[in-house]
């Protein structure tokens, strides 16, 4: 029977289903909500809200752009404790915001979507438990990272100590004193061993390919400075504001190719490097591609922590995991106490079993070399919407703003549904195509296409990230182009 006493069939609103709680989750529903429509389902797997912020909770975990541009435009947040935020911080905000919106009633928590099949009029949803739900619109908002990524090294899950994915921190073990390793050297690795480093015996960091650092201060705001932005709200929609100003136009800038800002990225970065005083430990943290091909590690306290005695970076190719460690293809065996991956996500993958027309399957759209719609719809799946799915501003802005630019586009569609000026909208395969080999023309002079391997590259070695600027996404983002759509 359906989890929901709404009847799809007669309802006013358009019947809608969102997968996860998270941040872009969290904030379609309480778009929801404010157009009136209360006909809507949030399915979350877990058991609360929270999305990336639930899941890692490693040692000094933080976002990695300012706190301020990392909030709702409609809910600005003046308690941010620190310019980038904390994961706990940035729990409790998601969590104050589902609470004050009132989204309780219209989440399915500890409630996993097996299958949607779109049946020609509507998505036809089945939980794994067996429950099942009608929608007129489903709305995918599952995150661009959140699958746990493996290393396929030779005798995984042979080690004789605890190990686990940064993202399944296990905080029962005990890490003081212990010899701990870590796979990766990328952004969270970047966090993990500057919060651990005081603590453990020894951490042996395993690094395949060095990482541009840049060191952006951070600091914590003080009581006055948040009671400020508490009694004069606008103060906290100006830092907002010009955060993400900020943001779009020196990172943005520097990663289309603009050569002022770029210029200026690169030599920051290197300045960092230089800070290195060991000159066989510099050597080991210089990339070997430019500045910005992959996403910038932004840590002020990470080279400072791995220039400790107790750290050892290790760039040796890793022959295998044994029960003591890992074997080096050199033939040493680093012995370990504790071992942590901290190898990234699989990403844009969903566990989901997705059915549109004529049985083709999402993750057939998504494999490989992706295949979708002005970020947002996929072509034989009408009235599907995917919020920060492949080819979104991943590299280039905000996450929160990207969403809510999404959404608002999602808003439009829906009250053309509700008009019954529409009753389904697919995009056009060949409009797709059309759009992404533009796209793939885009990247040329951008820092994703000059040569360096990265997570943001399809089977195909393009990058699945969007080249333009904000300007043209937020113009794209404005209004349904109908001769874009088979409409029914």
């Amino acid at each position: 029977m359906p989890v929901s006493a709404a009847n799809p069939a007669t309802a006013s609103n358009p019947r809608v289903v969102i997968i996860g709680a998270g941040a872009s989750g969290l904030a379609m529903g309480i778009n929801l909500l404010k157009a009136g429509n209360a006909n809507f389902r949030i399915y979350e797997k877990a058991e609360r809200c929270g999305g990336t912020w639930r899941e890692n909770t490693y040692p000094n975990v933080a976002c990695d752009v300012f706190s301020p541009s990392y909030a709702y435009s409609f809910e600005p947040n003046p308690e941010w404790g620190w310019r980038f935020a904390r994961g706990e911080e940035i729990q409790r905000y998601l969590e104050r915001c589902e609470r004050k919106y009132g989204l309780q009633p219209y989440i399915e928590y500890n409630c996993e979507i097996d299958s949607a099949r779109w049946d020609g009029q509507q998505w036809q949803i089945r939980t794994k438990d067996g429950r099942e739900d009608r929608a007129d619109a489903l709305v995918c908002a599952v995150g661009a990272l959140h699958h746990p990524r493996f290393p396929e090294i030779p005798g995984f899950g042979s080690f004789a100590g605890p190990a686990f994915h940064t993202a399944q921190w296990d905080h029962s073990v005990d890490i003081r004193n212990q010899r701990v390793g870590i796979i990766g050297t990328g952004s969270t690795a970047a966090q993990v061993v500057p919060g651990i480093v005081d603590k453990a015996g020894t951490i042996a960091l395993f690094q395949r390919t060095a990482q541009w650092v840049l060191p952006f201060p951070d600091k914590k705001y003080s009581e006055a400075f948040k009671a400020r932005r508490r009694k004069y709200k606008w103060l906290a929609r100006l830092h907002h504001w010009f955060d993400l100003q900020l943001f779009q136009k020196v990172f943005t800038g520097a990663v289309r190719g603009k050569k002022l800002q770029l210029w200026m990225v690169t030599r920051e970065v290197k300045k960092s490097l230089a800070s290195i005083r060991d000159p066989e430990l510099k050597q080991k943290m210089t990339p070997p591609y430019p500045p910005a091909c992959k996403r910038l590690v932004i840590a002020q306290d990470f080279y400072p922590a791995i220039q400790k005695d107790n750290v050892e970076i290790i760039g040796d190719d890793i022959d295998s995991i044994v029960p003591e460690g890992i074997k080096l293809k050199n033939g040493r065996v680093v012995e370990l106490d504790v071992l942590v991956y901290s190898t990234g996500f699989w990403p844009y993958k969903i566990s989901i079993d997705i059915i549109g027309n004529q049985g083709l399957h999402l993750n057939e759209r998504f494999e490989g070399s992706p295949l979708t719609y002005r970020t947002i719809g996929v072509p034989g799946f009408p009235n599907f919407f995917t919020l920060f799915g492949p080819y979104s501003p991943i590299g280039n802005n905000s996450i929160i703003e990207n969403s809510e630019l999404q959404i608002g586009y999602v808003m439009r569609c829906l009250e053309l549904i509700q008009s019954g000026r529409v009753r389904s909208l697919d995009p056009k395969l060949e409009v797709a195509q059309r759009l992404k080999e533009e796209m793939r023309q885009g990247m040329q002079g951008t820092v994703w296409a000059s040569g360096c391997q990265s997570w943001y590259l399809d089977a195909n070695g393009d990058p699945i990230v969007y080249p333009f600027g904000l300007e043209q996404f937020t113009h794209e983002m404005r209004e349904p182009q109908l001769d874009e759509f088979i409409v029914a």
